[in-house]
């Protein structure tokens, strides 16, 4: 698979731990898979699965990562499982910091943290070791089918949710174009990678031009037919590469 060239290809280090059991289903459907802090509804039939993770402060960068995908390898020897490959996984939620009882908290700012479903954590270390040093880096996102746009909101505010994006994953910037408009409206990142605007677009096809977070902007023209409803999730015919 290939990798995100540049500052991306070193290796980093933090910690990771789990939640859930290692069916991971439901306590993932408590915490992660109904609107978690990347807005993200539901990460199974999404395509994400387990393979997913809630990153700390010092990752998560206000919502702005939401989408990135990383890859770790567990480097404390008592724990880690012996000949573990690394695993990979994108980032769709938030880990808060918890000062009240715990100020030391894995979660808290400044620490770099990753909390994975146990399956996910069990690929390279054991049970009984919890919490684990890792060493980690960012890598490119290889998603199946094309990007998705789920359009939300009234006649009056447009809110679209983009996911399954490739390439870097993570979304820095949106605008969109109505069939009869001449020119692009930037839209605002509402939370996670849910984007906003109060343009009147209702009754037009839709346009899309997606920033990531190197640079690239991806054009999907006519992404979204004339005749669109609230709710509705539209996936193009390519990707973000």
């Amino acid at each position: 698979m290939a990798q995100i060239q540049g500052a991306y290809n070193g290796w980093d280090h933090a910690h990771a731990t789990f939640y859930g059991d290692i069916k991971g289903g439901q306590t993932m459907s408590k915490r992660c898979m109904v609107h978690g802090a990347c807005g993200y509804k539901d990460l199974f039939k999404q395509g994400y699965g387990l393979e997913t993770t809630a990153l700390s402060t010092a990752l998560f960068n206000n919502g702005s990562t939401c989408g990135a995908c990383f890859e770790i390898t567990c480097v404390d020897l008592q724990w880690c499982k012996k000949g573990a490959s690394p695993i990979r996984f994108t980032a769709t939620n938030f880990c808060p910091p918890y000062y009240k009882e715990t100020p030391q908290a894995w979660c808290n700012p400044p620490r770099k943290h990753f909390d994975l479903s146990m399956p996910m954590l069990l690929r390279i270390a054991q049970y009984k070791g919890g919490i684990v040093p890792v060493h980690y880096r960012r890598v490119i996102c290889q998603k199946k089918g094309g990007v998705k746009f789920e359009l939300k909101g009234n006649p009056y505010w447009l809110m679209v949710l983009v996911y399954n994006v490739g390439g870097v994953g993570d979304i820095v910037g949106l605008n969109i174009k109505g069939g009869s408009q001449s020119s692009w409206v930037n839209m605002s990142r509402n939370w996670g990678q849910n984007w906003q605007t109060w343009a009147r677009l209702q009754g037009q096809s839709l346009s899309f031009q997606v920033v990531t977070s190197d640079g690239k902007m991806s054009l999907f023209s006519n992404m979204v037919p004339r005749v669109w409803k609230f709710g509705q999730t539209y996936e193009s015919k390519i990707n973000v590469n």
